[in-house]
């Protein structure tokens, strides 16, 4: 029997006295602005380049802080210390979001990624509801409507693609919109919102979930722009994480829309792609998989990756606190206990990020170009807020 007051003070504590005082020591350019993600296992800057991504993410995780759990100082100051770099580096005079820039912020790659732009619309989105900067304002919702505009081709005139080349479309724009959509609410008007809104549900629950996948229906990355599966290496690609993690976020949708029976469907997806991606021999879920069966062309589809992991959390749990499944109750067992035996660092804060098959880890860093102040104390916030809200409603 969980005791989930007691198992949430352990992620509340996790949070505010081990994870955000690591990124608030170590990860803070206070000469030029921003901050280092690339960080050792004891927090030491192994490089000084700096990602839009991740320079986004930790604006808008200690602006989240400081609007859903206590309004620290210190916290809105951090995030205000990133934005005003990603302000005046981040991107060419129009918004343009570029990739990445040198410690000083000269850009080293052009704006070709469209989540530097969805990161950047959060980051000062929950900033301006921290300060009520209108200038904040203004960027998320501009950034947001350049966004929309370049959905049919994310990459714009940076896309490889030869002319005429077979096209596929990505999960993961759909996906992420669902939560940037909820996240930027505040800034949209609600008719514009509700169609948003409507839309990503389409797509995500209607277009990339096919239930003629897998055993019991799951969600593919790639689909051809008629929404029809495609036979190669990118149409037959399955990420499990990145389905668990976009369930969430419906749930979330569900519950903004009072709409029980979506919820109860995204819970149940959740549930068939943590059944599909779990590895029986050595635990934990795989990174990529194929839906056919075939070789990746990944060479790391069998590693065991920090995000994948706490995303799961966070939706198991959130799926049995929005319908009270005990089967999302037992996977949220299954993957707390792997998670926290094989991701924590006993002796410094912060949680590594690679493991192999084995649960081997594989790379020391807490932080990289991927990796910065996003998913682990994101995890454990909505874990901590989730389990003590169960347990508040069960005593």
């Amino acid at each position: 029997m969980i005791d989930f007051k007691q198992l949430a003070q352990q992620y509340k504590s996790e949070l505010l006295d081990k994870v955000v005082p690591f990124w608030l020591d170590y990860s803070i350019d206070r000469e030029c602005g921003g901050y280092y993600t690339c960080l050792e296992r004891d927090g030491s800057v192994f490089d000084t380049d700096k990602f839009v991504w991740l320079q986004g993410r930790e604006v808008w995780m200690l602006a989240t802080l400081y609007n859903k759990v206590e309004q620290r100082q210190e916290w809105l100051e951090a995030a205000i210390h990133g934005a005003e770099f990603l302000k005046q580096h981040g991107h060419d005079s129009n918004l343009n979001w570029y990739f990445a820039f040198d410690r000083e912020g000269h850009p080293l790659v052009e704006p070709y990624n469209i989540f530097s732009y969805t990161f950047a619309v959060i980051a000062f989105g929950q900033l301006y509801l921290a300060t009520g900067n209108e200038e904040y304002k203004d960027i998320s919702r501009h950034t947001f409507d350049i966004v929309l505009s370049k959905v049919d081709n994310p990459k714009g005139r940076w896309n490889k693609a030869a002319q005429g080349a077979r096209a596929l479309k990505s999960f993961a724009l759909p996906m992420i919109l669902c939560n940037v959509a909820l996240e930027i609410e505040p800034l949209l008007e609600p008719a514009f919102m509700e169609k948003t809104i409507r839309t990503c549900i389409h797509e995500v629950m209607d277009v990339f979930y096919r239930p003629e996948v897998g055993p019991k229906g799951l969600i593919v990355e790639h689909l051809g722009t008629n929404n029809e599966l495609v036979d190669c290496m990118d149409g037959r690609l399955l990420n499990p994480g990145h389905a668990i993690e976009a369930m969430w976020f419906i749930m979330d949708l569900g519950k903004r829309l009072g709409d029980q029976q979506l919820i109860e469907r995204a819970c149940q997806i959740a549930l068939q792609e943590a059944e599909y991606g779990w590895d029986e021999q050595y635990g934990g879920i795989f990174y990529f998989m194929d839906r056919k069966g075939h070789p990746l062309q990944q060479l790391e589809w069998d590693q065991k990756l920090w995000w994948v992991h706490l995303e799961t959390l966070i939706t198991m749990l959130k799926g049995y606190q929005l319908t009270g499944n005990e089967e999302c109750l037992r996977w949220f067992e299954r993957v707390h206990d792997y998670t926290w035996s094989h991701f924590t660092d006993p002796e410094h804060p912060e949680w590594f990020g690679y493991l192999n098959r084995q649960g081997e880890r594989l790379l020391t860093l807490k932080g990289g170009k991927w990796k910065g102040c996003f998913h682990v104390p994101r995890g454990l916030m909505n874990v901590w807020r989730m389990l003590d809200e169960i347990a508040n409603r069960e005593a």
